[in-house]
């Protein structure tokens, strides 16, 4: 059976500003073309479809438009919430799409969610949403919960699995070794990274949340990284979808399938002169003058020729460091625990959050999320 494992699709976000919707559709139209050639079976989504938890209109029907595409080709479908998706959201008419193939995780009830997919060979794919201690300590309130490992090492210990089974677990959270940028949200004190470990039992690991297809620990816990390039920190990513080829019990044979990438992402340098006099380029790109005298709207001037212009700096012999300059400051780069940790060093002469102040920190934030979420 051939599965494609994607995820971190982020529909509907934005890159310093520009809606990425287009892109995002244009990607998603020869991906769905891939499966049709690829001889695909289903697709697993391991989380964070959308940005946020509120998707636009827009978001919504791109998503819709291709899970379409999919069940028309016969495709099933095994998807759950990130930890930008609302999972009441995502799981909304599960009962119903299910006979159109179509499986999602449902609300989080402290043990995983498992399908039987194919008795010959026999599969099963088990769903784990994005949780949090918060959320698990609850169904165990006997059990000392603290860490996002204790939280998934307790759920798994609370799901038995068939032993002669090939067991598929699709799951969005941090792997401990796991290489991050900076479009990536992360909790503060590396609380939420698990030990490869905790997966031993499954025969592979569809894993979303980290934007950059990596491996970790072995060959089959694996990140596919994000649909695109979401920030410039990804620019040397090679965006891919993961196919896996199950033929039996310890026979998975891994490839890989090229993302179309409609805007390459790119670092263009040299005076302005020498980036006046090149081709004009729709590329999403960061500018870097080094010119000895910068004229005041030099900036401006580069958008004539890289409309796309993500990021400005300026880099000579009389700067210290680089200069950058934005169109617009990101907010969604910036991490509310980022946030804190900045005011608080700011107005504490660079001293950091104590272990006490991000714990609190974490605490407020678990339950106002858990609140948005309802």
């Amino acid at each position: 059976m051939r599965f494609l494992h994607i995820s971190d699709l982020h529909l509907g976000k934005k890159l310093h500003d520009r809606s990425l919707l287009e892109d995002q559709k244009l990607v998603l139209d020869r991906l769905s073309q891939d499966c049709v050639t690829e001889n695909v079976d289903a697709v697993l989504i391991a989380g964070d479809i959308y940005q946020t938890s509120t998707p636009s209109e827009e978001a919504m029907e791109l998503f819709d438009r291709f899970l379409t595409r999919l069940v028309d080709q016969h495709i099933r479908v095994y998807m759950i919430s990130g930890n930008h998706d609302s999972d009441v959201r995502i799981s909304y008419f599960a009962s119903l799409i299910r006979s159109a193939g179509i499986y999602t995780s449902e609300t989080f009830k402290g043990v995983l969610q498992s399908v039987r997919v194919s008795d010959e060979p026999q599969i099963v794919i088990h769903m784990l949403p994005f949780i949090k201690p918060i959320h698990v300590r609850k169904f165990y309130p006997d059990l000392k919960i603290e860490s996002y490992e204790d939280a998934v090492r307790t759920v798994l210990e609370n799901s038995p699995l068939e032993a002669d089974a090939i067991n598929i677990l699709v799951c969005h959270q941090t792997v401990l070794g796991a290489s991050r940028c900076d479009s990536e949200e992360q909790v503060i004190g590396g609380v939420e990274n698990i030990d490869p470990q905790v997966f031993d039992a499954f025969d592979y690991v569809a894993m979303g949340h980290l934007h950059g297809e990596q491996s970790v620990g072995r060959d089959e816990v694996r990140y596919s990284g994000s649909l695109m390039k979401y920030s410039l920190s990804e620019m040397n990513h090679k965006k891919c979808a993961i196919i896996l080829d199950v033929k039996g019990k310890g026979e998975i044979e891994i490839s890989k399938i090229p993302y179309l990438e409609p805007h390459p992402m790119r670092e263009v340098r040299g005076t302005l002169s020498e980036i006046m006099d090149m081709p004009f380029s729709l590329d999403y790109v960061r500018i870097i003058l080094t010119d000895e005298l910068v004229v005041p709207d030099a900036a401006n001037q580069v958008t004539q020729i890289f409309p796309n212009r993500l990021d400005f700096r300026i880099e000579n012999s009389k700067s210290k460091e680089t200069e950058t300059q934005m169109d617009v400051v990101d907010v969604e780069q910036k991490k509310p625990e980022d946030l804190f940790d900045e005011l608080y060093r700011f107005q504490n002469n660079d001293v950091p959050l104590s272990e006490e102040h991000v714990r609190v920190l974490r605490e407020i934030m678990e339950e106002l999320k858990t609140e948005e979420s309802l």
